[in-house]
């Protein structure tokens, strides 16, 4: 509307251009009036005078916009000196007042220097200036990938859990492996290991994920692809095998690209802030003075009870939580209101095909069958001895195999390890190695104690001084002990010193000739060097 100022300042600088360029042009074909510069400087909240400098500046140097203003800038150099100082602008302010004075120049002032570098000087850089690359991907901005439907894509991953539990008698950090369906945020699956995970994790976790049976469904089924982050368990040839019997590709992103599967880092900062928060032993806990726990000797969980909490919270999230992405909506609402057809494994080959094979033809003995110098044995086997078998097995589960024929590939039974140590056999074993590690580690210690060096504190630079006096006697005993245990190490045994009388059959050498080296002599010098 005519008339209505916009206001000045930046909306002018900006539009300045536009509304110059339009009046030269009208004034080229001899159009322009007074009442088009009265219209722009209203509009652009200037005076009329202002609109005909413009149009002399244009005119005469060709210019549109506002001259720039000389001012202190951050350039190639300056932006290498900040990374230098981490990022921190006082301390790089200091060094140039340094040069300023050295130089007889003028040095730019603090809150100049801050202006510069606020303007030339992206937030993300200067925050990869302080805190590295983690820091600067903070001000990355990332596409949201379309959400597909359900089963399309599945996320994996990992997580260590800042929760610890008691595992066997001693305080441990899980992990936990979980598969979650990026559309409609479902968890299909889980699996929490008392150890760093392995290839044994990412099996049972995918098993209970593509598995609808029973306690593991309604929610599972084939995905179309998995997206994982190069963790070689994930990658392993049992766990390929495993996804590639189903036609399932696996998906491996670059490292350290947590933003290329945000749906499951979303889930894992979910489960940290709303469960594992909650449980007693979470060790990110804030502390009382000089880091002490708020609670002191509070009781932890069995691992039992925290796996059992785990799957109530999953069922919570699953039902019962209504994650902003999708609306309002549970994610079991999501699914059920998704129309894509689900598409479920053979219960046999999803148990076959999640196990590891052994890859030999082996043959059912007398005492059962034979797999890494040990026998196992169950009673499905009586009157079998002779069939050729193949076996599959969860890695890191010595005690159980799975038999299959190896002409047919039907699954035999179960095979079971024979004279397996007892419990208490097994943890008098544990707690044997753990007393000779401990024993091991008082003498490396005590060692080192003894071969360290202390060095006085000093406040000047001076050389080092050495702590501990030791006596001119006592220096003097100490190396004729080290010299007698040297001589006693290269003495030659069966060595006797010459007789007083040489016999006469012995030929003297003469005086002043040189003896001729011989192999004894290299082997006497060669054995007193070492």
């Amino acid at each position: 509307m005519v008339g209505e100022r916009v206001g000045a300042g930046a909306d002018a600088e900006v539009l300045r251009p536009v509304a110059v360029r339009r009046l030269l042009a009208l004034e080229v074909r001899g159009e322009l009036t007074a009442g088009h510069r009265r219209m722009v400087a209203d509009t652009l909240g200037v005076s009329e005078r202002t609109v005909r400098r413009w149009l002399a500046v244009a005119r005469d140097e060709g210019r549109l916009e506002r001259a720039e203003r000389r001012r202190f800038t951050v350039t190639p150099q300056l932006a290498r000196r900040l990374a230098f100082h981490r990022g921190n602008a006082v301390a790089l302010h200091r060094e140039l007042v340094a040069e300023a004075a050295v130089a007889g120049g003028k040095a730019p002032s603090l809150a100049t220097l801050y202006r510069a570098v606020e303007r030339d000087v992206a937030p993300g850089m200067r925050a990869g200036m302080r805190g590295g690359e983690a820091a600067r991907r903070d001000h990355d901005v990332f596409f949201e990938r379309p959400a597909g439907h359900r089963n399309e894509v599945w996320e994996a991953d990992h997580v260590q859990v800042k929760v610890e539990v008691d595992i066997d008698g001693a305080a441990g950090r899980p992990w936990v492996t979980w598969f979650i369906d990026c559309a409609t945020r479902v968890i299909c699956g889980f699996a929490v290991t008392a150890q760093v995970p392995s290839r044994e994790s990412v099996l049972v976790a995918l098993r209970d994920a593509i598995s609808r049976e029973g306690e593991h469904g309604p929610f599972g089924g084939l995905p179309g692809a998995v997206r994982v982050d190069r963790g070689k368990d994930f990658l392993s040839r049992t766990v390929g095998e495993a996804f590639g019997a189903f036609a399932v590709p696996v998906v491996d992103l670059p490292g350290y690209s947590p933003h290329l599967k945000g749906t499951v880092e979303a889930l894992n900062k979910a489960a940290k802030q709303m469960f594992f928060a909650s449980l007693p032993g979470y060790s990110a806990a804030p502390r009382l003075k000089g880091g002490r726990k708020p609670a002191a000797g509070q009781r932890l969980l069995p691992l039992e009870a925290f796996i059992a909490l785990l799957g109530q919270w999953v069922a919570w999230w699953n039902t019962e939580h209504r994650p902003r992405s999708l609306s309002g909506r549970t994610p079991a609402a999501a699914w059920e209101e998704d129309l894509a057809p689900v598409e479920d494994a053979e219960p046999g080959a999803l148990h076959m095909f999640t196990l590891e094979d052994d890859g030999r033809v082996r043959t059912l003995g007398n005492k059962g069958v034979r797999w890494k110098n040990r026998h196992y044995v169950d009673s499905w086997m009586t009157g079998e001895a002779g069939r050729k078998v193949r076996l599959r097995y969860m890695p890191h589960h010595e005690h159980e195999i799975e038999v299959y024929d190896a002409a047919t590939g039907r699954h035999l039974g179960s095979a079971y390890l024979s004279n397996r140590a007892s419990a208490e056999q097994i943890r008098e074993m544990k707690r044997a190695r753990a007393r000779e590690a401990d024993r091991l580690k008082r003498l490396l210690r005590a060692a080192e104690r003894d071969r360290a060096t202390r060095y006085a504190a000093a406040t000047r630079g001076t050389p080092a001084e050495v702590l501990g006096t030791v006596t001119e006697l006592e220096a003097g005993t100490a190396m004729r002990a080290l010299a007698a245990s040297d001589l006693a190490e290269v003495a030659l045994p069966g060595y006797l010193p010459l007789p007083a009388q040489m016999p006469a059959s012995w030929t003297e050498p003469k005086p002043g000739e040189a003896a001729a080296p011989c192999i004894e002599d290299d082997d006497e010098s060669s054995l007193a060097a070492r």
